[in-house]
């Protein structure tokens, strides 16, 4: 494929009676999805229509450097018009026959591919530049269809594979030229391989996988601490290593008024059975509020009423001494 020029003595050209209903299903579709926004008048639909059916050659010529095939014939933007305002006027009509439509669409960017890469390449483009005007030229009509409705564009999200298809046909197109096919046959495979691609990824919700790898993480930690909690509930204290310093306000603040008749209000009272033998707090017991202990050396700490100091220096407060 390095002599691009004399592969293609020309590009793949469709009738021109075909390629304005290609056009026209593209103004079609746009006209359909801008008449279901509120807002946009009779002329912002129109525009909406024209710019999804001739947009994708307009971007494609403006890449190549060459004038709009659109701006070259006036029946481009007298068929793109004409099929807008059908597609606003008569759209609940023409939801009934929408597999025709999809059926449509699915060739019209088989066609717009094959028409894009192959006069990319005769212009004596890279196969990889061709491949993206190809598909640019496939799916522009689309992408401006998005931004002129101020809407994230549908091509960047997950969805029915619509670019992906294009791409695959327009690669099968430059596969075949390049073991010397002649241009019509392989554009002619190009487009098909595109429609069946697109059409099956309609029918059957194929799409590409959405990018998970931030979200998995954060569902990773919350499933971390769905589990700890789930265990602190059923065995009383957290045993699974924790961050510490997430706890130690929790470990530092208890409850300085706890209820009557819990273990620290019986504590608080002088009640001699509310503590062990060392004054410490008792530990919890299944199905009571989880005592949370990240730190062997807990239990070692002075209850609420106890004198922080250590024993030999409490002998001289002794009322026997």
């Amino acid at each position: 494929m390095g002599k691009n020029g004399e592969v293609l003595a020309g590009t793949f050209q469709t009738p021109l009676p075909i390629d304005l209903i290609a056009v026209g299903v593209g103004s079609l579709q746009g006209a359909m999805f801008a008449a279901g926004f509120k807002r946009i008048d009779l002329l912002g639909v129109a525009i909406i229509g024209i710019a999804s059916g001739i947009g994708g050659g307009f971007l494609r010529d403006i890449l190549l450097g060459v004038t709009p095939a659109a701006f070259s014939e006036n029946l481009y933007l007298v068929v793109a018009t004409g099929a807008a305002f059908i597609g606003m006027l008569l759209s609940r009509l023409l939801q009934k026959v929408d597999p025709v439509i999809t059926v449509l669409d699915a060739l019209s960017i088989g066609m717009f591919g094959a028409i894009g890469t192959t006069k990319a390449l005769s212009m004596g483009m890279p196969v990889v530049p061709a491949l993206f005007i190809g598909t640019v030229s496939a799916v522009g009509g689309g992408v401006l269809r998005d931004v002129m409705l101020n809407i994230p564009i549908a091509l960047m999200h997950v969805g029915s594979l619509y670019a992906v298809a294009s791409l695959v046909g327009v690669s099968a197109l430059v596969a075949l030229l390049a073991l010397g096919v002649p241009v019509v046959v392989a554009s002619v495979v190009c487009v098909v391989v595109t429609a069946v691609l697109r059409l099956l990824a309609v029918r059957f919700g194929w799409s590409l996988p959405e990018q998970r790898a931030l979200s998995r993480i954060r569902l990773r930690r919350q499933r971390q601490v769905e589990q700890v909690i789930e265990e602190a509930l059923h065995t009383g204290a957290i045993t699974l290593p924790i961050d510490l310093s997430t706890l130690a306000d929790l470990g530092e603040d208890e409850d300085p008024d706890p209820e009557p008749g819990s273990a620290g209000g019986a504590s608080s009272a002088g009640g001699a059975g509310s503590t062990n033998s060392t004054g410490a707090a008792p530990r919890s017991t299944p199905g009571a509020t989880p005592d949370v202990r990240p730190d062997p050396l807990w239990d070692m700490r002075p209850g609420p009423n106890e004198d922080p100091r250590p024993l030999r220096d409490r002998t001289g407060d002794s009322p026997e001494h």
